[in-house]
């Protein structure tokens, strides 16, 4: 698995098509958090955002690397095409583990927050929700789900939009709610470890439902 990780990074790599979401993931942090103040969980709820985009559509790329029979030989090669997904999904979640150093840092040089221990902690858990949750979205618009480009895009929109936007639905809804509210970090610590669960058990449903499909259309 470890090889098969390696192996669709540099792919990843080679290609240039981590690229776009990372600059989106860029831009949008950078907009959001330039010249802010007031509580830290406010900052990262735009590291959290933005991460979320980012991961949608990194997962998304990282799923659809190459074309069908390299993929269909691949999988004969690694021994199961769940072992292929499995390791575009692990890459995706690298790839946003690495972009959580800069969400967890940039809003504290480019704003004025009051740094606590607590405050990093939910930085750190809700990025890793994001990321999650973004990844789980990414699954269910992969080509193994949804094989037209243009389908898989209005998919990839109408989730998006619907956890961002849908009041009070877990995991992204509920923890950006959660990280604007007025509460101090060490109040948040449970809440948001809750978010977290949830996006865990999210991404495995979706990368079984994309894992299923995908044997269906094989």
């Amino acid at each position: 698995m470890i090889a098969l990780v390696r192996c669709t990074a540099a792919t990843l790599l080679h290609s240039q098509r981590h690229l776009a979401p990372v600059l989106l993931f860029t831009g949008v942090l950078t907009v959001l958090t330039v010249n802010g103040r007031g509580p830290l969980p406010s900052a990262y709820a735009s590291s959290a955002g933005a991460l979320f985009l980012c991961a949608t559509w990194l997962t998304v790329v990282v799923t659809g690397l190459g074309d069908p029979a390299r993929r269909a030989i691949l999988a004969v090669s690694a021994g199961g095409a769940w072992k292929v997904l499995l390791a575009s999904v692990a890459t995706a979640l690298a790839c946003c583990t690495a972009l959580m150093v800069p969400g967890l840092l940039l809003p504290l040089w480019t704003g004025s927050y009051e740094v606590t221990p607590a405050g990093l902690l939910i930085g750190v858990v809700a990025q890793a929700t994001a990321a999650l949750a973004g990844c789980a979205v990414g699954v269910l618009c992969s080509p193994q789900v949804v094989p037209r480009p243009g389908y898989a895009l209005a998919a990839a929109l109408a989730l998006v939009l619907a956890a961002l936007f849908t009041q009070g639905l877990p995991p992204v809804n509920r923890l950006l709610h959660l990280l604007s509210a007025e509460a101090g970090p060490g109040a948040l610590l449970a809440p948001v470890g809750g978010q977290l669960a949830v996006a865990v058990v999210l991404l495995a449903g979706a990368t079984g439902v994309a894992h299923q499909v995908g044997v269906r259309r094989g």
